[in-house]
C-alpha cells in the first residue's frame, strides 16, 4: 500500500515542501530503493517480497516519476537536490543510515548518498555516469525515443501489446532481456508511467554533465550489470570498478538493463548479500 511524506528543503527562494509517495513492506534493517528515469517504484515489485523477509523495505517514487509530485519551483531535479530529499525521506520515516539499492538513475543516486555517508551500504544495478559521451548521447537518444513511443501509442493499444509476449518485447525490450516474463498489468503501467513521467524532461537535461568520478570509501558497495544490458553497455561496469575499487562487481548473466524482473532471485540475493 503506498503512503506520502511531506518535508521542507531549502530554496534560493525560501523553504519548498516536497512530497515524495514510497510503499513500505517487510521487517529488518532499513531499505531503500530507487528507480531509473521514467520508471516507477514498481520496478522492484518483482523482488520485494524477497527482500521483504529479511529487510524493512522502502520503495520510493524518485520526484516527478510514479506517484510522486514534481519538485516544486526553485528547486532543480539534480545530484544536489534530489540527493538530500532522499536524506530528509529518511528522516521523516526516522530510518536511520539505511542499505540502498537503486537502478540507472536510481543507482547512481544510491552512489551519492553513499558518498555522502547517508547510508550504511549501496547496491547499484548499472547505475548511471559511467559512460563515455557517445554512450551517453546513445543513451539519452534511446530514453528520449522510449518516451516519445509511449506517449505516442494510444492505451488500447497499449493494453492489446500487452497481451503478447511479442507486444510486450515491442514495449519494454530495450530494458528487459526477459520482456515475455513481465505480466500485462505491469507493461501497461510502465509504459504509462513513462508517458506521463513529470520529471522527465528536467532530470534528462540535468543528468547530461553527470559523471562519477569519486570513490565511496568507508561503506560495502556493490556494482552489478547485466550481460544483455542494451540501454548502459556493461563495460561502463569496468569502469565503475576503477572509479570505486573496493566495490564488488557483479555480473548478471541474461539480465537487461532493469534486473529485477529478469532474475529477481539473483538480484534479490545480490541487494541481500551486499547489505549483510
Amino acid at each position: 500500500m503506498s503512503a506520502t511524506v511531506s518535508f521542507s528543503l531549502p530554496s534560493p527562494r525560501g523553504p519548498r515542501t516536497v512530497t515524495l509517495s514510497y510503499a513500505r513492506v517487510g521487517t529488518g534493517e532499513p531499505l531503500l530503493l530507487l528507480h531509473g528515469i521514467g520508471h516507477h517504484r514498481q520496478a522492484w515489485d518483482p523482488v520485494v517480497h524477497i527482500l521483504a523477509g529479511e529487510r524493512d523495505v522502502i520503495a520510493v517514487d524518485l520526484p516527478g516519476f510514479g506517484e510522486s509530485p514534481p519538485l516544486p519551483e526553485g528547486l532543480t531535479p539534480d545530484l544536489g537536490t534530489v540527493v538530500p530529499a532522499l536524506g530528509a525521506l529518511c528522516e521523516a520515516l526516522e530510518i536511520e543510515r539505511p542499505h540502498v539499492a537503486g537502478n540507472s538513475l536510481g543507482g547512481l543516486l544510491a552512489l551519492e548518498l553513499g558518498r555522502e555517508k547517508l547510508v550504511r551500504s549501496v547496491t547499484a544495478f548499472s547505475p548511471a555516469g559511467f559512460w563515455s559521451q557517445a554512450e551517453r548521447r546513445y543513451a539519452f537518444g534511446v530514453l528520449l525515443a522510449m518516451r516519445h513511443t509511449a506517449g505516442r501509442i494510444p492505451v488500447p493499444a497499449v493494453e492489446t501489446l500487452s497481451r503478447t509476449a511479442a507486444g510486450r518485447a515491442v514495449l519494454t525490450g530495450t530494458i528487459y532481456a526477459r520482456p515475455g516474463r513481465r505480466s500485462p498489468e505491469a507493461v501497461v503501467a510502465e509504459t504509462l508511467a513513462l508517458a506521463h513521467a513529470e520529471g522527465f524532461a528536467q532530470t534528462l537535461r540535468e543528468g547530461a554533465t553527470v559523471q562519477f568520478t569519486d570513490d565511496v570509501p568507508g561503506l560495502p558497495v556493490t556494482v552489478a550489470w547485466g550481460t544483455k544490458d542494451r540501454l548502459l553497455v556493461r563495460r561502463q561496469g569496468i569502469r565503475a570498478k576503477h572509479v570505486i575499487p573496493r566495490a564488488r562487481l557483479v555480473r548478471l548473466p541474461g539480465c537487461g538493463h532493469v534486473p529485477m524482473n529478469d532474475d529477481p532471485a539473483l538480484v534479490a540475493r545480490v541487494i541481500l548479500d551486499g547489505s549483510r
